[in-house]
């Protein structure tokens, strides 16, 4: 199976993975997660946690068309996000202090590979719900769209964004703040 594991950062999901990421771990195989050295339909998996929100809507759409290309007929995709609809609940229902919400909501991610960004530092440039970002993918063309629970992954020891919540860490009794959603070609 080839699986690729888009805007990884330092989280090395082992040798059956590519590791893509515009950082400099070692365990990163190459650097643009925009445009893929593959075939067409040359993909079985693509996994992209807490990184499709750094592209704006218009940016995404060339993006995701792009990840689409690669993966076979019956390929997975798989993103997390930032999910805002659980945010906004526990922001007006339960009262938690906005301070809380920042870092999900507006990120800020150091580029120290990338040499084309004016900056070192980047910033989400949107947010999802589930509904948003179902019907941004069946526009691409994806279909089964479908939210996945981390814990039925084989990248479920591995503690990244798509495991995060509100209290910090209380996967038991929290809330978790990451929209995770997958879908197929």
């Amino acid at each position: 199976m080839v699986k690729l594991n888009l805007g990884c950062g330092n989280k090395n999901f082992g040798s059956d993975w590519t590791h893509i990421d515009g950082a400099n771990y070692p365990h990163i195989d190459s650097h643009n997660v925009i445009s893929l050295d593959y075939r067409d339909k040359s993909v079985d998996l693509i996994y992209a946690s807490h990184l499709i929100e750094y592209f704006d809507r218009v940016e995404i759409v060339t993006v995701l068309k792009e990840w689409k290309r690669v993966l076979r007929i019956d390929g997975m995709l798989r993103i997390a996000v930032p999910d805002f609809y659980q945010m906004a609940r526990l922001y007006l229902v339960d009262s938690y202090d906005l301070e809380k919400f920042l870092g999900p909501l507006y990120g800020k991610m150091v580029m120290l590979k990338d040499p084309t960004y004016h900056t070192k530092y980047i910033y989400h440039r949107t947010v999802y719900d589930f509904n948003d970002l179902k019907e941004l993918l069946e526009d691409v063309g994806f279909r089964n769209v479908k939210k996945y629970d981390w814990r039925e992954t084989e990248h479920s020891e591995l503690d990244d964004h798509s495991q995060a919540y509100i209290p910090h860490m209380d996967k038991e009794n929290g809330t978790l703040i990451s929209l995770n959603v997958e879908c197929l070609k």
